[in-house]
C-alpha cells in the first residue's frame, strides 16, 4: 500500500476517534492496513505536519485535541468572543520608542512611545497563542501589566479610557513556529501555526493598535459567515 492510501485511511481511523483519543500503536497499523512500518511512519509524519495527529513523547500517537472555533462574521456585524475559557500570562511590558516601521504602522512619530505586551493566551488551561501588543502610549495613560492577564482590552479601551475600538484590518496567513513560539505553546519545533496580523482604528478613523499574533494550528478554527448575493461568483 501506498503513503498517499496509508495516509487516506489513518484519517478514516482518525475521524472515528474522539478528539485526543490515542491511536494504534505503528506495529498494530502495519498489520491493519497491510502496510510497512516505514511507509506508516511516513504518513503519520504527514499527518502530524498537518495538524491531525500529536505525538507525544513516551505515550505514543494520539488524536488532535478539541479546536477553539472562532466565527467571522460578515462586515458591518460584531465579533462573536472565541470558545473556551481565555486568560493570559504577560511575558513583557514596557515603553519604548516607536520607531520608524512601527511608527508608520500606528501613524506615529519615531519618538513617540508605545506600549509593548507580549502574553501568552491559555484557553481552559492550555497555551493557545502569543500575542505582541503594541498601541501609542498616550491612549493608555497608567496602564498596568496586569490589566492585559483577563478581560477585554477593547471594552478596557472604552470604559476607563474614552477610546472607542471601532475597525480593525486583520490578515491571517500559514506559518511554522520558531524556537521560542514553541516552547511557549508547548509544540514541536516548526509545528504548523496561524500569524495574524491586526491593525485597529477607533471611531474617528486614529490608529489605536497593532498586534501580531502566533496560533497553534492544531487547536485554532476559523470559521467565515458569508452573504451572497445574486452576483457572487
Amino acid at each position: 500500500m501506498r503513503r498517499a492510501e496509508v495516509r487516506d485511511r489513518l484519517r478514516e481511523l482518525i475521524d472515528a476517534r474522539a478528539p485526543g483519543d490515542p491511536m494504534p500503536s505503528e506495529r498494530s497499523l502495519s498489520e491493519l492496513l497491510g502496510a510497512s512500518r516505514p511507509t506508516v511512519r511516513a504518513a503519520i509524519d504527514d499527518l502530524v505536519g498537518t495538524g491531525h495527529l500529536v505525538r507525544q513523547h513516551g505515550r505514543g500517537t494520539f488524536t488532535s485535541p478539541h479546536k477553539i472555533s472562532q466565527e467571522v462574521p460578515a462586515f458591518g456585524e460584531p465579533v462573536p468572543p472565541a470558545d473556551g475559557d481565555w486568560t493570559s500570562e504577560v511575558l513583557r511590558f514596557r515603553v519604548e520608542a516607536a520607531g520608524a516601521r512601527l511608527g508608520r504602522r500606528l501613524q506615529v512619530s519615531p519618538g513617540d512611545a508605545v506600549l509593548y505586551v507580549k502574553r501568552r493566551r491559555i484557553v481552559d488551561g492550555a497555551p493557545m497563542a502569543i500575542e505582541e501588543i503594541r498601541l501609542p502610549a498616550a491612549l493608555a495613560p497608567g496602564i498596568e501589566a496586569g490589566e492585559f492577564v483577563s478581560g477585554s482590552l477593547y471594552r478596557r479601551l472604552r470604559e476607563r479610557y474614552g477610546v472607542n475600538p471601532a475597525e480593525a484590518v486583520q490578515t491571517v496567513e500559514p506559518t511554522v513556529t520558531d524556537a521560542e513560539e514553541a516552547r511557549l505553546l508547548e509544540v514541536p519545533l516548526h509545528s504548523p501555526a496561524l500569524l495574524f496580523e491586526r491593525t485597529t482604528q477607533d471611531d474617528g478613523g486614529r490608529v489605536i493598535e497593532f498586534t501580531r499574533s502566533i496560533y497553534r494550528g492544531d487547536r485554532y478554527r476559523i470559521t467565515t459567515h458569508l452573504r451572497l448575493g445574486p452576483h457572487s461568483g
